[in-house]
């Protein structure tokens, strides 16, 4: 397989490094990983981007494919890791990118060989419409510190659905005003996305930085 491509930001010398992987649909330079990589790095963190193998497939003949299998998408996150080195490093992303970061993170840890955390923006708890079909098992025993930055009506998993789970206590939740899988509020909350994406931003950042 090849090693993908990383698309890096932020100060060379950052004393953490934060590697975000896409959603399914979306690719490394959505507005939203644009958004997220552009107010990390100006806060000091190193953040790196990459695409997973359909999705770089996707960049090069414009052909739209579904995600890779479950050993590409591991594969890929472990070919990033061994390039960035684990120490001071936080893994994480968009919905499935984040979802597969986390799964790793677990794979390392039994390993012996953790990363310094891990950041999920909107988890898919479970696929919309099915909450019996969640997707939780490895967040029971996570030991590494993780940070799930959730929408509040997220139909991947909503607060007062995500609020019954029970998840190891190295699992962080910080729920985003009325937000969807994005993040974006309805106006009638008085909220906007862009505010909902400071508050994300931060929140990782002052995450990341503490570790």
């Amino acid at each position: 397989m090849t090693a993908p491509k990383l698309l890096i930001d932020g100060p060379k010398d950052a004393s953490v490094t934060v590697a975000l992987a896409h959603g399914a649909g979306a690719p490394m330079d959505s507005p939203y990983m644009n958004a997220f990589a552009e107010g990390l790095a100006g806060r000091g963190i190193r953040v790196v981007r990459f695409e997973f193998p359909y999705m770089a497939a996707r960049r090069a003949d414009g052909r739209k494919r579904g995600p890779d299998r479950d050993p590409v998408l591991r594969a890929s996150w472990r070919e990033v890791i061994g390039e960035l080195g684990r120490e001071r490093l936080v893994i994480g992303g968009k919905s499935m990118g984040g979802r597969y970061a986390s799964m790793v993170a677990g794979d390392l840890e039994n390993e012996g060989v953790p990363v310094l955390g891990v950041a999920c923006l909107g988890y898919p708890f479970h696929p919309p419409g099915k909450p019996e079909r969640t997707r939780t098992e490895h967040l029971r025993t996570i030991a590494t510190p993780t940070l799930i930055l959730q929408g509040e009506r997220d139909t991947f998993g909503r607060r007062e659905e995500v609020e019954t789970y029970q998840l190891s206590p190295a699992v962080r939740l910080h729920w985003l005003t009325d937000g969807d899988h994005g993040f974006k509020p309805r106006k009638a909350s008085g909220r906007t996305e862009a505010e909902n994406w400071d508050e994300a931003i931060a929140k990782l950042a002052d995450f990341a930085l503490s570790l």
